[in-house]
């Protein structure tokens, strides 16, 4: 094997392995229909019933989605070993949600029979004005972390075509066909993409998206398992410190340190950043809706205990490896391609000396695909939910029969699909820069009003409106402002005070939850009561 590589070969493995999981996806969905419809469907096809079980809740309430394997791959080959440093709070972002809200959030649903998130902000306060404000947030800034995550699939699609024998690393536009080539590939993969992911979660709602994110999270801990195995025995067999050696000869001493390797003069993670990212990311993540509503659709509190036991596990087995892998990537590939292939790039070259080596690659690929799927899915979900439930039935047509529900839910979904593709013609460069800014954004919305909801008698309305304008307009503002004043790249935000725009969202959405709560009229005792003080018969029965 070459000490770099220049050129890749495909076969078609990876595309028969790819069309092969989407099958199965898809026949997932029909079993996902059956189960839905032995109960009610609003229910049924937007919380599954309340039912996951403990390897559910852990396998697909994981932050594992395309920036996962390629946007934060991405970070890893572009600026070096302090992304570390960065992922390493992300890791237990899921984990801390479990534990802080999960148990309250599971209780509370189940008390006030509420479906979506919004549902349950409506339920809390009794005041619409939440549960729309709640709707508009998860449509504005979900939307924005969906899109991010098209690219993503119709990235691996384009790099398994098959018959590109000889895909240089080096793609130019010399030629007007070889351009034409490369982007009909890309705009095909994105075609096919959507109508799988959206076709599935169509077919199967809720459940569909449980029950394929199931079976793609194992594809993913198999993919990186694989490629682990494959890449780091081969850069590394004259001792460990190569890949990173060879990787700083490729770029420069800041790949091994921080605040890491940049070549536009902007360091990745400097030390407020670093701060700002370890301790928030983790508070951050307990306000993510997607989360939020899996919690709402477990079991019992028994259930969420178990599974941050077995999510622990399984996100070090994902993350820790990659970043080994990235590091060894830039090795072997020292550039000249888009920093978000370097995954299904290394699948592509790493597995043809092996038996059934194409096949192996299409596996590999799998991983970065189906995180994709589930995540494209579950935003499906709970995007579609918030539209149809919280504003067209709850505003437009209370009244509205649940065939009409059905058929509304499904052309929301097809015009979300249609979104996603649309605004993937012409992507951004880093995904990882959409997720991030989708993140910061619910977290600043959501984490303070959430918190309130489950734990605070005395929050008020008024109190929950003003954190989650007061959060989402900071994040905004902040976000805006790093193009406009400081002249960087899209979604690039200001740094205020050299600390990350979530720091910002969340101490103002905070202080704005409290403060505002605190000087307007507390809500109704009989409402408060409902939510926070056992049931007659619980209290008779601890009594005795």
């Amino acid at each position: 094997m070459p000490e770099t590589v220049t050129q890749l070969s495909v076969g078609y493995g990876p595309i028969i392995m790819l069309l092969a999981m989407m099958g199965f996806s898809v026949w997932l969905g029909t079993q996902a229909q059956k189960a839905v419809e032995r109960g009610g469907f609003m229910q049924g096809y937007f919380l599954g019933n309340r039912g996951l079980g403990a390897w559910a809740l852990a396998l697909t309430a994981t932050v594992q989605s395309g920036g996962t394997f390629m946007g934060f791959p991405s970070l890893v080959y572009t600026h070096g070993w302090i992304v570390a440093l960065w992922i390493g709070s992300y890791m237990v972002v899921p984990i801390t949600g479990f534990a802080v809200l999960g148990k309250r959030f599971a209780q509370l649903s189940r008390r006030t029979g509420a479906i979506t998130v919004p549902d349950l902000f409506d339920a809390r306060y009794g005041d619409q004005r939440v549960g729309l404000v709640a709707s508009l947030a998860i449509l504005g800034f979900l939307t924005f972390l969906m899109i991010a995550q098209f690219k993503a699939g119709a990235l691996v699609m384009k790099l398994t075509w098959p018959g590109t024998e000889t895909m240089a690393l080096i793609e130019t536009a010399t030629a007007d066909a070889a351009q034409h080539a490369y982007d009909t590939r890309y705009l095909i993969g994105l075609g096919v993409f959507a109508l799988t992911v959206v076709g599935y979660t169509l077919i199967g709602g809720f459940l569909a998206s449980v029950w394929t994110d199931m079976f793609q999270s194992v594809l993913m801990l198999i993919g990186v398992v694989l490629l682990f195995v494959l890449i780091v025995p081969y850069v590394s067999r004259d001792g460990m410190d190569q890949p990173t050696l060879k990787a700083v000869a490729a770029t420069g001493d800041a790949y091994a340190f921080g605040p890491g390797f940049s070549t536009t003069g902007l360091a990745f993670l400097p030390l407020g950043a670093a701060v700002s990212f370890f301790f928030t990311w983790p508070i951050g993540g307990v306000g993510t809706p997607a989360g939020m509503v899996r919690l709402m659709a477990c079991k019992d509190t028994p259930t969420i205990r178990r599974s941050i036991v077995l999510l622990s596990f399984y996100n070090g087995l994902i993350y820790l490896p990659l970043i080994v892998i990235c590091i060894c990537g830039r090795a072997l590939m020292p550039g000249g391609f888009a920093p978000d292939e370097i995954v299904p790039r290394l699948a592509i070259w790493a597995a043809p000396d092996v038996p059934g080596g194409s096949l192996v690659s299409g596996l590999i690929l799998a991983a970065p695909f189906g995180a994709v799927m589930a995540t494209v899915s579950t935003f499906l979900v709970v995007i579609a939910s918030g539209v149809v439930r919280d504003i067209y039935q709850r505003f437009l047509r209370p009244h509205a029969e649940s065939n009409e529900i059905r058929w509304v839910t499904y052309g929301v979904m097809v015009l979300l699909g249609v979104i996603g593709v649309v605004a993937n013609i012409n992507p951004v460069q880093f995904l990882q820069k959409l997720v991030v800014f989708s993140t910061s954004a619910t977290a600043s919305t959501f984490v303070a009003p959430a918190l309130m909801l489950a734990y605070w008698r005395r929050a008020t309305a008024a109190g929950s409106l003003a954190g989650m304008l007061g959060g989402a307009t900071m994040v905004l503002s902040l976000f805006t402002a790093g193009p406009l004043v400081e002249g960087k790249p899209m979604f690039e935000p200001y740094q205020l005070l050299g600390l990350d725009p979530i720091v910002w969202g969340l101490a103002v959405s905070s202080a704005l939850s409290v403060s505002v709560s605190l000087i307007t009229s507390p809500p109704p005792d009989e409402l408060v009561a409902k939510l926070f003080d056992a049931p007659p018969s619980v209290r008779a029965a601890t009594q005795s």
